[in-house]
């Protein structure tokens, strides 16, 4: 059996197994691309899904957003280093001091101290200077530098930082700056654009174990334009290979960005503790060592649509991974990154093993934590920790949206080396890993999932 037929072979038989309506994945190997699909765009309206099918890409938008602003420093006209306020001088946040000192670069690596932050900006097609201006709502978590905290606003308010230096809106300008030199035809931040092709719908497993069609299609409000930068675009396997042809240098692209540049947003400008995602952050990047390879690479989750694209830049290798519900699309995601990385690579990545449950250290991590998004809840019963997250109840009751549903109590484990890790090991998050902040007198004060900050929220924390 070819290569080939392995790979559509896994995808059919690992959709099929977790009810995953729809997949794409797409594996560049020495210059050669193979895709597998199975299943269709949509469960009430089905159409096969192809290595064209259009997927919303939620958070791997933050490699385009970087990208453009890379060009912007590469022309000289935007400087990494420098405030942020001097392209976006009406910037008001909660705290002046970090309103003066953040960078562009503490946007770019989600150290710049901002939550989470799916701010309204109280307007149908909400634009990104009316999120600017709603910023100084925004809570804060640490001052610039001091730590990574993943952040949509930070990518939010880049995004504007692409918008004052060009001119133009931010959708134009990363057309002009990186979609259009590049050939990504494909790929497109306006549903009116991508509703005239064909698309994958998202789907949310309900409470009764039935799948339904996930609205609106994106996570966030229909025309909402704020939210582009930090998660708006769509696109297809094809294109998103196309994507990892250019950042591996393989292309003649010299013109959009030169190496140094394409190494530079390679290149660790912050470490990360205990996270699946990765070890480092780069530009945008997440950094990760995989039995001894390096990688780079970036997923996204949307309104029961999630994708994540991977790259191995020492071995000219990239994979991407696509799929339409809720919550084990993630699940297939990740399933479908360790199969190619095994099957094509050799590269085998090993699940670190839990700690057996001791009473003690479960007591100390038992808690209410949260963002300003979302609640998550970790529990024990006596034998086991468990581990629940899900959108804050006050935010579901105030949108006029549907939301994803929210991830139920999942068993989770503490990892040995004394570092206040943790594994969840079940559910629609297992394998992600996770560690718990303390403060000078340590007490835990906080616990980071998926690279955000949820800080403790419980009577043991406030007293």
């Amino acid at each position: 059996m070819s290569q080939e037929q392995q790979l559509a072979g896994f995808v059919e038989a690992k959709a099929e197994e977790l009810g995953v309506p729809g997949v794409a994945v797409g594996v560049l190997m020495d210059g050669r691309e193979t895709y597998a699909s199975h299943g269709v765009t949509s469960l009430d309206n089905p159409l096969p899904v192809d290595e064209r099918t259009l997927f919303h890409l939620a958070s791997v938008s933050k490699t385009f957003t970087a990208t453009a602003l890379m060009r912007l420093v590469e022309a000289g006209k935007v400087d990494l280093d420098a405030p942020v306020r001097r392209y976006v001088p009406e910037l008001e946040l909660a705290d002046e001091e970090t309103a003066e000192r953040i960078t562009v670069l503490n946007l770019l690596n989600h150290t710049g101290g901002l939550d989470w932050a799916l701010l309204d900006t109280g307007e149908e097609d909400g634009t990104l200077p009316s999120y600017v201006a709603r910023m100084a709502q925004l809570p804060l978590i640490a001052p610039p530098g001091a730590r990574p905290s993943y952040s949509q606003a930070g990518y939010n308010l880049a995004g504007r930082i692409v918008e004052k230096v060009t001119g133009l809106s931010f959708e134009k300008a990363i057309s002009s700056l990186v979609l259009e030199p590049l050939g990504l035809s494909n790929t497109f931040y306006d549903p009116e654009d991508v509703m005239i092709r064909r698309f994958a719908v998202g789907h949310n497993l309900g409470e009764d174990g039935t799948m339904r069609s996930a609205q609106p299609w994106k996570a966030f409000r229909p025309g909402d334009r704020a939210n582009n930068p930090g998660g708006g675009i769509a696109s297809s396997a094809s294109d998103l290979l196309r994507w990892a042809r250019f950042h591996l240098g393989t292309t003649a692209a010299d013109s959009v960005l030169p190496a140094d540049a394409l190494r530079r947003m390679q290149s660790e400008t912050v470490a990360l503790r205990g996270s699946t995602l990765g070890d480092a952050f780069g530009i945008a990047w997440f950094l990760r060592d995989i039995d001894g390879v390096h990688t780079i690479g970036h997923g996204g989750s949307g309104n029961g649509q999630f994708a994540e694209l991977l790259v191995v830049p020492e071995r000219n290798f990239a994979v991407v991974a696509l799929s339409n519900a809720g919550p084990d699309g993630y699940v297939f995601n990740q399933a479908a990154l360790r199969w190619t990385l095994e099957h094509y690579l050799g590269v085998v990545e090993h699940a670190p093993e839990p700690l057996p449950y001791d009473a003690a250290a479960a007591h100390e991590v038992v808690g209410h934590y949260e963002n300003d998004a979302m609640n998550l809840d970790i529990a024990t019963d006596g034998s086991r920790l468990t581990l629940a997250v899900g959108i804050k109840p006050e935010i579901r009751e105030a949108s006029d949206m549907e939301m994803p549903p929210d991830y139920p109590a999942a068993a989770m484990g503490l990892l040995p080396g004394g570092d206040d890790e943790y594994v969840i090991t079940e559910g629609g998050l297992a394998d992600q890993r996770g560690f718990f902040t303390r403060d000078d007198a340590g007490t835990i004060v906080g616990v980071d999932l998926a690279g955000r900050l949820f800080g403790r929220r419980d009577d043991r924390q406030r007293r």
